[in-house]
């Protein structure tokens, strides 16, 4: 595989630009490598992104102002409270939508001769390779290992330029992969990691302003790209310390032991369990009946419900959370005391020797983790479990929830 500075630029230009284009990008236009040639490419160039929320807004946001002719959006999720700390595209007001709906209105407000699509569903096998054939470059900003890797594969099946970049409480890390100019995503990483072997955002936080820095770090990367000027962050991974501010560049190159991908198979299998447990987190979802069978650390909001045994329900999540909501009936032990205490804190706060134990957070992460650090320490005879989907998805099945004070409390736990 061959490597280069930069792989010169993805699109002709367009013929001409309009009196308003012109005005417009003025100050593109006098800047060096981008003039009207570069803004013309620009113009006629067509860009994936995959997501709206965190990192897809800065992203979608920069794309639309720099002047690109045709954006399409892809995100089968819907604006949240929660959301607007860091997804800047979205307002108060848009809560409820479709995230596809309120960045495409979002984009036509800051140009409305962009020609935006909007794709209200998840990339997946099955439309990946169409959408990546069909644009000149792609920008991933999902939130789960499923879906980046099948961005990897479908940009080296196509041979179609890919932005990476991916956040995490304060740290995030940006790199660019252009099949056969350089390594691709599995050359770094070969192995797609395990769905919840990294808490998620809503598990582990994120500094609102981090999406903005790494975000447009890869609308940047894209802008090189299309126009070919600079270096791009080919066999480069970008890494940002927000809380130190440092950047550092960790350099790779392709592994010549890596099989090339040649088809998707693979990356569908880690979908379809992705899906799975996305399915298992709506408890009104198809095939939310009988999901108990072979998860054994696991209980669906249906299953717990329908028990009539006594269980201690445990809350790990921090208290500021349980003052949003918590579930009658819970007893608050934070995943931290937890992780000191092990299972002395559960019988501190138990009424009684438990048998039957269910712990939850908000979506299953931090519960899955607690569950397994009680095994080392509770009696043979205690059964342990994790709530699937957690709080979310007993939200979602309609059940009540509570304000609750963020201290640790004795209940009687049984079932609401």
């Amino acid at each position: 595989m061959s490597t280069a500075r930069n792989p010169g630029p993805l699109v002709a230009p367009t013929d001409s630009l309009s009196p308003r284009e012109l005005e417009r990008y003025a100050r593109h236009l006098s800047l060096p490598g981008i003039g009207v040639e570069g803004q013309g490419r620009l113009r006629a160039a067509s860009a994936l992104v995959i997501g709206a929320g965190g990192l897809g807004a800065p992203v979608l946001h920069y794309l639309a102002a720099a002047g690109l002719g045709s954006i399409t959006i892809i995100d089968d999720d819907v604006v949240e409270a929660s959301n607007l700390q860091r997804q800047v595209l979205h307002r108060d007001a848009d809560i409820g939508r479709a995230k596809v709906d309120s960045a495409r209105d979002a984009l036509l407000r800051l140009d409305p001769e962009l020609a935006v699509t909007a794709i209200c569903e998840r990339l997946s096998p099955d439309n990946a390779l169409e959408l990546f054939h069909s644009h000149d470059v792609v920008l991933d900003g999902a939130d789960n290992f499923a879906t980046r890797y099948l961005s990897n594969d479908a940009a080296e099946l196509t041979g179609t330029p890919l932005v990476w970049g991916t956040i995490f409480r304060f740290a995030g890390q940006v790199s660019t992969f252009v099949p056969g100019h350089g390594p691709m995503l599995r050359d770094l990483f070969p192995d797609i990691p395990e769905p919840d072997s990294v808490p998620n955002c809503a598990e582990g936080g994120v500094l609102g302003v981090l999406c903005g820095t790494v975000g447009s770090a890869m609308a940047t990367e894209a802008v090189k790209l299309i126009c070919g000027i600079g270096t791009p962050l080919i066999g480069r991974l970008l890494r940002y310390d927000a809380l130190e501010s440092d950047y550092s560049t960790l350099r790779f190159s392709p592994d010549p032991d890596r099989r090339p991908v040649t088809d998707l198979a693979e990356v569908t299998v880690a979908c379809a369990a992705a899906d799975q447990r996305s399915i298992g987190q709506d408890a009104n979802g198809p095939g939310a009946e009988g999901l108990g069978s072979g998860r054994g650390d696991e209980v669906s909001v249906e299953e717990y419900r329908a028990e009539s045994s006594p269980i201690l329900l445990i809350d790990v999540r921090d208290g500021w959370e349980r003052q949003i909501s918590a579930i009658p009936g819970s007893v608050h032990l934070p995943l931290s005391v937890l992780q000191v205490e092990g299972w002395k804190a559960v019988e501190a706060v138990a009424a009684h020797p438990p048998h039957e134990i269910v712990v939850h957070c908000k979506s299953g992460a931090r519960s899955a983790q607690a569950v397994a650090l009680l095994k080392d320490g509770a009696p043979g005879a205690v059964r342990l479990r994790s709530l699937l989907g957690g709080i979310d998805a007993w939200s979602t099945s309609g059940c009540e929830t509570v304000q609750a004070a963020g201290q640790p409390a004795v209940s009687g736990s049984h079932h609401s």
